[in-house]
């Protein structure tokens, strides 16, 4: 049996997503998903529980993101988990991010950049892009953080 590293979720993206051009000339888009799960507490009352999931996608994942992802944005994800630590003012900090390698467009995508071969005949309401690139190893260095 082989074990792998998979993570899937679907919500909606908290923000606009942040993108940064590294040095090495490689993007980055980070962006949270909000997934909510309902469910009925002790006394029978509906409440949902809402979890927030901090993602990266690299290269022309991040692009996309850049271009047509924004707040509110309902996507479902693919990718697997990532857990990174970084020193800031002399304390540890811990972090555990999504890296995207796939996602899937579930509300209409609002084009606001110029025409797009990979996106335009698709429908709107369920558009995938993938990114097997992922990021390399002196990549993470790159970040600001």
């Amino acid at each position: 049996m082989s074990l792998k590293n998979s993570v899937t979720l679907i919500g909606n993206v908290g923000k606009d997503p942040e993108v940064t051009y590294l040095p090495s000339g490689s993007v980055v888009a980070n962006f949270a998903l909000a997934t909510s799960e309902p469910y009925k507490d002790k006394e029978g009352k509906k409440v949902e529980h809402t979890e927030w999931h901090n993602l990266v996608a690299w290269g022309e994942s991040a692009k996309l993101v850049e271009k047509y992802v924004k707040k509110g944005s309902k996507l479902a994800v693919e990718g697997k988990l990532r857990t990174r630590n970084y020193e800031k003012d002399s304390q540890r900090h811990y972090v555990t991010e999504i890296i995207v390698s796939e996602f899937l467009f579930l509300s209409p995508v609002t084009k606001t950049a110029p025409a797009n071969p990979l996106t335009d005949n698709l429908p709107a309401s369920a558009t995938r892009m993938t990114d097997n690139q992922g990021p390399q190893n002196d990549e993470l260095s790159d970040l600001p953080f």
